[in-house]
């Protein structure tokens, strides 16, 4: 089945069943290693690039309190230090996580600077009843099952016009379903968006599984992040 096109990703309760791209220039050379800040290549491993049914189920949650950040309209909860360096990568995170006593499956982003933040929609504000500056407690379980992604738009339209992308689209992991939608969307510039939607469907249709090349690491939100980290970090 091909994903339905519509609003940006988003993260949601897990009683509702659901789950939620610095700037680098597009290469012709099919990495699946991502560029690192410095120019090298970091390596993953097939594990840590799927994660599927690979992760410990035994592991311990990560608890702790965060308090709720305003960017701009948009409210995020930031990640104690302590609690992200436990987390298994740099990079986005698959949890399960539980915010307040409330549960949800979700992806915990990067905040370019080692560093992790939970990006808070209205349906979860509305589920914890807090705002800006007011403290919440979590509690999160790396998780080996990514939630799907909410394909934009503009990608969604464009995968579903398109010929011999689907069998690449629907065989990816979910995990790499998030990769293309936030390399899609890791960018300002109406132009340089159109591209990526174009360079995603070529790239699929030669059997590319994952974009090439971003710093995983990065802060990509472009709503909320300049030069690859999340505003406000020094």
């Amino acid at each position: 089945m091909m994903p339905p096109a519509g609003r940006a990703p988003t993260q949601k309760p897990t009683q509702k069943g659901h789950g939620r791209g610095s700037e680098r220039p597009y290469s012709d050379l099919d990495s699946l290693d991502p560029v690192v800040p410095d120019g090298s290549v970091a390596t993953r491993s097939r594990t840590e690039r799927d994660m599927a049914g690979n992760a410990d189920e035994t592991a311990e949650p990560i608890e702790g309190t965060g308090r709720i950040r305003a960017i701009g309209e948009r409210l995020i909860l930031p990640l104690p230090a302590a609690a992200s360096a436990r987390l298994r990568t740099r990079g986005q995170n698959a949890v399960t996580a539980v915010l307040d006593g409330h549960p949800f499956d979700l992806v915990v982003e990067p905040d370019g600077a080692k560093g992790h933040w939970i990006s808070l929609d209205e349906e979860m504000l509305e589920v914890l009843g807090r705002g800006d500056g007011e403290e919440v407690s979590f509690a999160l379980t790396p998780s080996a099952a990514w939630p799907e992604p909410a394909v934009p738009e503009d990608l969604g339209e464009a995968l579903a016009g398109a010929d011999g992308v689907g069998g690449v689209w629907e065989d990816i992991t979910p995990m790499a379903r998030w990769e293309w939608v936030r390399w899609v969307g890791a960018t300002k510039n109406p132009d340089t968006r159109a591209r990526r939607v174009e360079v995603s469907l070529d790239k699929m249709r030669n059997g590319k599984r994952r974009p090439c090349c971003f710093d995983l690491a990065s802060c990509t939100d472009p709503e909320v992040s300049k030069s690859g980290k999340l505003l406000g970090i020094e």
